[in-house]
């Protein structure tokens, strides 16, 4: 058999004028052109911890060169917040909260009321208990810095007093809560802010100097400390609390108002009330 052929750059030419072919002949030729699909070289890399696959195909000479991309992991793309499971609009916590709050300092405000700013010679330590019902009023928001929620707090108070003329002190307070939360963090700081009404056995009346003057006060609350989730039902939170009971000057002239302001630690328990399927986000 006579054949002439070509081979050229990846073709094959064949002569018009040609002879017949064996069947073994043609199998090759049909097979040759495919050859030059077959891969030269698999090369796997990484790019961003994602391993993928670079295929090069190097065909015969004169062809051109076919390189697939390596894909490229998104740097923007961010995992969920599981915090979003735990912080969300409508959410109804139950809290109860303790503290022991020895350490006595100066009404904050004196200043704006032209008082000096000193401390009176009667000492007090409170210990505080809290039921609170605490109600988030939204999802996280805003910059990564202060990024958190509100949540509306309405506490009942029974306050042991184990140093100070008086025993006791029993009051209602509501205010607000912020809750700072970056994303994924399972510790989130906070700072509150409450203030109400309450009812204290006050021992001014009955001649005991720098005692309360009456038994109807005002109480105001503010505390900052952290939080730790244990999942969205429970939680766990500590921090420093500040607390002042007076009666605004209601007692005056007849009786003095001189007022309590203490602060020291404060830990409490948290759980939800009810269960909330969330969507994150």
């Amino acid at each position: 058999m006579n054949l002439s052929m070509t081979i050229a750059a990846g073709r094959i030419c064949i002569p018009a004028k040609s002879v017949p072919l064996s069947d073994m002949a043609i199998c090759c030729l049909l097979l040759l052109p495919l050859a030059a699909l077959v891969p030269a070289s698999v090369a796997q890399e990484k790019i961003d911890g994602v391993p993928s696959t670079s295929v090069t195909t190097i065909p015969s000479s004169g062809a051109s060169v076919e390189r697939t991309q390596p894909f490229k992991k998104s740097r923007g793309s961010l995992q969920p917040d599981f915090n979003r499971q735990i912080y969300y609009r409508n959410k109804l916590e139950f809290s109860a909260d303790a503290g022991w709050l020895p350490v006595n300092v100066p009404f904050p405000f004196d200043v704006l009321e032209g008082d000096p700013y000193d401390l009176y010679p009667l000492r007090y330590t409170l210990a505080p208990v809290l039921a609170s019902l605490r109600w988030h009023l939204g999802s996280p928001w805003g910059p990564p810095v202060i990024r958190g929620n509100w949540d509306l707090t309405f506490s009942l108070s029974a306050t042991a007093i184990p140093r100070g003329p008086e025993t006791h002190y029993f009051s209602y307070n509501m205010g607000l809560r912020r809750n700072f939360i970056p994303r994924n963090w399972r510790v989130t700081p906070y700072w509150d802010v409450r203030a109400g009404v309450g009812y204290i056995n006050a021992k001014g009346p009955l001649g005991v100097y720098y005692a309360q003057g009456q038994n109807f006060t005002f109480n105001i609350n503010m505390g900052a400390g952290a939080r730790y989730n244990f999942g969205p039902r429970y939680a766990f939170t500590g921090g420093l609390n500040w607390m002042h009971i007076s009666n605004g000057n209601l007692s005056s002239p007849g009786y003095s108002n001189y007022g309590i302001n203490v602060y020291g630690p404060m830990f409490g328990f948290e759980m939800q009330l009810r269960r909330h399927r969330h969507v994150s986000e």
